[in-house]
């Protein structure tokens, strides 16, 4: 797809178009579910950007084209407008990102204990993408409340969660990082 124009002014009110042309406020809840996957979408370019050419960076992107499926699913109204193919994850993609999870589990060593994000650059920014992403889904759940979503959208953003956390975990096991286990410091 071309992009001719970037700015067309029909935002400038505080109103946007959604997939089939409906116009709803910036302040919807629909724009909250899917401007929330796109910011994630925009750490996950950051963490990719990190990252050495693998198979890590390679998943990073894959979800980053996933999420743009998502967008387009949150940005129907389907009680408006048809679903168009592009608003669908490919098929088998949430049983990827558990793969993945079972994947990176195998090959670190168990621990007990909450630990506090941070570690290298790119197993903090991982949990940045983490949390943006738990965001996501409590704007998800959010708009499920009040319109029609695909359930697959949901449980895709809930996988992805659990994704950036053991990835996280990952870098920092694979860059000889200890984790910072949370130690209660209070009373």
């Amino acid at each position: 797809m071309k992009i001719t124009k970037v700015y067309t002014r029909g935002g400038d009110m505080g109103k946007t178009s959604l997939v089939g042309g409906q116009r709803v406020s910036k302040a919807s809840a629909r724009l909250e579910a899917y401007g929330t996957v796109d910011e994630l979408s925009s750490h996950l370019g950051l963490l990719a950007a990190m990252l050495d050419e693998g198979e890590d960076k390679e998943m990073i992107i894959r979800i980053q084209n996933c999420l743009f499926n998502v967008c387009t699913n949150l940005a129907t109204d389907q009680e408006q407008t048809p679903l168009y193919p592009s608003a669908y994850l490919p098929e088998g993609e949430i049983a990827k990102v558990e793969q993945a999870v079972d994947d990176i589990m195998k090959l670190l060593p168990e621990k007990q204990g909450f630990i506090l994000p941070g570690g290298t650059r790119e197993a903090a920014q991982a949990h940045v993408c983490r949390t943006v992403c738990r965001r996501a889904e409590r704007r998800i759940v959010a708009l499920a409340e009040v319109a029609k979503i695909t359930p697959e959208v949901l449980q895709y953003v809930n996988r992805l969660s659990d994704y950036f956390f053991v990835l996280a975990k990952k870098i920092n096991f694979n860059a000889n990082k200890s984790e910072i286990v949370w130690q209660n410091v209070g009373r």
